[in-house]
């Protein structure tokens, strides 16, 4: 497995919406998931698929009727790379929202 180059906000985007996944999910769910167009989200699940974070398949499904549906679920290196971008990415987010000189809670009584 490959790291990713560039993490940009759709990457994360579709990353979450693969772990929030009950298992194997198909391009469409992704791209309502995460309200991003087509056009952004397949060429990432196909980049994600070249560097062996996930893997896909073909639906086979012969009792539904329309166009098969391409499943992609995590690779077990995959999934364990994804959940901590995601983590280290929100955490970074959160800390630069908080205000400049604010201060952190501690479990210290006050003093008065």
């Amino acid at each position: 497995m490959e790291p990713i180059r560039r993490v940009t906000a759709p990457t994360l985007d579709v990353l979450g919406a693969l772990l929030t996944a009950d298992g194997p999910t198909w391009g469409l769910l992704v791209i309502k998931a995460t309200g991003r167009q087509a056009g952004t989200v397949y060429p990432i699940l196909e980049r994600l698929e070249q560097l062996g974070w996930i893997r896909s398949s073909w639906d086979d499904d012969a009792e539904r009727s329309g166009p098969r549906r391409r499943l992609y679920e995590f690779t077990a290196d995959g999934v364990v790379a994804a959940r901590g971008l995601v983590d280290t990415r929100t955490a970074a987010a959160r800390a630069a929202a908080r205000p400049a000189g604010a201060v952190r809670p501690s479990n210290r009584p006050v003093a008065s």
